[in-house]
């Protein structure tokens, strides 16, 4: 049964006004069959493509299989099945769910593909993973309409096939804690994101694409889910992909809470708050704590989550699918061998840094810095370093100083020195700029530039961006921020799902530069390289050995000159001392 958990409305498919490619009509739904049966989908003659959306990649997850383990479909059928409506996305607390159905049987995936293939047709494949922190999000979020990016490969003469698809969130996907440790059940998410791999790798030929041409995408906890994917059983190649593409996340699977994966006793507190505020309360601390949420009432579940204000419940270092601590894979390269374009966008603190301070507050002070600090560093320091709190505090608010020159946003972005005269400073605070830059730092930046060296150093070609554009609707003052560049990678310049279309009020080099994006991943997803005439200009292989450690990026630009190539050293003592202390200070 479909639950809404959030106010929401039916999901319908929604599509921009286009020219079509072609005239062709199809008098009959266009039909695929696959390893267990057919199913009929959509033709669009506006886009000259083929939806088949809604299928089962698992066998439904109902209340009796709830916090266990997907499982592949074991059934077959005769007769054809419809596969022509987005499914509801899973269980989820954000505002990615406002206006989308909710239900715990979840599990399915979309195909959207060029018109005409067939099973031979060999076309590269492009699966998205999408992104809202582990807790919120779903395949059907019209942000992420595949059909432009589909229209964008046709478009410059090299087809590909794109998959999207549902995993489980929040604490349907995430559980952590001994109990879940004994029974296995840690990070379901992460495991039903490699069921629907599967499916992929043992259907995808079926819908005209080919199961060894595929390259996996995400954006934020999609990258990172990305990223869990390359590093899932330390580093195992189950043949899956062949490309990883990752947008602000990538670099090992990492617990964005104090002490990282060392901070067990938050993982069981977490999982016991979910316990005590329903009717398995007296189950705290045993085994049966699984077997009894696994069938109480979903109401009761749903509210322990919703209302009781549990944290977002963030993957586990359960030494199976999560191996090692991400340190540990980076440095003994315990991760698939594929080549990956990774990347960041300038301002991502802006999304993270405010509200750092006392209370929720803005960073005012040196000693609001310093607390910010606090919450980020693991509590057990001092044993794993020899050096206090106060000593890491102290050396980050050196790596970090309150000059506002070289903070975030830049004032190149942004010309406004912070002062309290500026307008919002109560929300923003004195230091923005400086908390900014650790957060952005601490959250993305670093652990990609680990990987990009990481990559480069083991021969692998890795291609690396920064994204540097202030979209329309968002303030100057937030800049180049989280998400921004995920409109101009699915070329949607009609801002499809969007409260403010990024792109209106903006030049014709804002638009511009999606098709050069756009492009550019269509390239990595077909030949594993994202250059062509179409993009501009010329991006590099990340060489470490170029300078100092570090190799070139693409920085994305709509600034008087364009995009442009840059060594990748930006604030390089601070991304340094946090990728050095990452295992002991960060727990990742």
């Amino acid at each position: 049964m479909l639950l809404t958990l959030l106010a929401a409305c039916s999901v319908y498919i929604s599509f921009a006004v286009s020219v079509p490619v072609t005239e062709r009509e199809y008098v009959v739904a266009p039909t695929v069959t696959v390893k267990n049966g057919t199913y009929s989908g959509i033709h669009s003659a506006e886009y000259d493509q083929d939806f088949f959306l809604g299928i089962p990649y698992a066998q439904s997850v109902q209340k009796a299989v709830r916090f266990s383990q997907a499982q592949p479909l074991n059934k077959t059928w005769e007769d054809t099945r419809e596969a022509t409506s987005y499914p509801p996305h899973c269980i989820g607390y954000g505002g990615d769910e406002v206006g989308y159905e909710l239900s715990e049987d979840c599990l399915y995936i979309n195909v959207v593909r060029p018109a005409g293939l067939n099973n031979t047709s060999d076309l590269p494949v492009a699966v998205w993973i999408h992104g809202g922190g582990l807790y919120m999000g779903g395949s059907a979020d019209k942000r992420y309409n595949l059909t432009f990016i589909v229209e964008n490969s046709v478009n410059q003469g090299t087809p590909i096939v794109a998959v999207s698809f549902n995993y489980r969130l929040s604490a349907f996907g995430f559980l952590s804690g001994k109990e879940a440790l004994e029974a296995g059940v840690t990070n379901i998410g992460f495991r039903d994101q490699r069921l629907a791999l599967h499916w992929v790798n043992e259907n995808i030929q079926a819908f005209g694409g080919a199961s060894d041409k595929v390259t996996i995408f995400g954006e934020s906890s999609g990258a990172e889910s990305v990223s869990a994917q390359v590093f899932a059983y330390n580093g195992r190649d189950d043949g899956l992909f062949r490309g990883a593409v990752a947008e602000s996340g990538f670099g090992g699977v990492l617990p964005r809470y104090p002490g990282g994966y060392n901070a067990t006793q938050y993982q069981q507190a977490t999982f016991d708050t979910l316990v005590q505020n329903t009717s398995c309360a007296s189950t705290v601390g045993t085994p049966e704590a699984i077997t009894c949420l696994r069938n109480a009432p979903f109401e009761e579940i749903n509210t322990a989550i919703n209302v009781t204000g549990i944290s977002p419940w963030p993957p586990a270092l359960d030494h199976d699918f999560v191996a090692d601590y991400p340190a540990n894979q980076i440095a003994n390269e315990k991760f698939v061998h594929v080549p990956i374009l990774i990347g960041s966008n300038s301002d991502e603190g802006t999304a993270f840094g405010p509200g750092r301070g006392p209370n929720d507050g803005p960073v005012n002070t040196d000693d609001d810095f310093a607390y910010a600090i606090s919450n980020i560093i693991s509590s057990n320091v001092t044993n794993s370093t020899g050096k206090s709190a106060d000593e890491i505090t102290y050396e980050l608010s050196i790596l970090y100083p309150d000059i506002q020159s070289i903070g975030i946003p830049s004032l190149e972005s942004w010309p406004v020195v912070v002062t309290n005269d500026t307008e919002d400073i109560e929300d923003l605070g004195l230091q923005y700029r400086r908390i900014n830059a650790l957060a952005g730092d601490y959250y993305f930046h670093y652990a990609r530039r680990r990987a990009s060296i990481a990559w480069s150093n083991a021969g692998l070609a890795s291609y690396t961006y920064r994204f540097d554009v202030t979209v329309n609707g968002i303030p100057v003052s937030t800049a180049a921020t989280h998400f921004q560049e995920v409109a101009f990678v699915f070329y949607n310049l009609n801002g499809e799902g969007y409260a403010t279309n990024p792109f209106t009020n903006t030049t014709q080099a804002y638009k511009d530069l999606a098709l050069t994006i756009s492009s550019a991943w269509i390239n990595f997803f077909v030949s594993l390289d994202p250059n062509s005439e179409a993009v501009s200009p010329a991006w590099p292989i990340y060489n470490t050995t170029s300078s100092s450690g570090v190799g070139k990026e693409v920085v994305w630009s709509v600034k008087d000159g364009g995009s442009y190539v840059e060594f990748d050293d930006y604030r390089a003592e601070g991304m340094k001392y946090l990728s050095d202390n990452a295992l002991t200070l960060f727990g990742n």
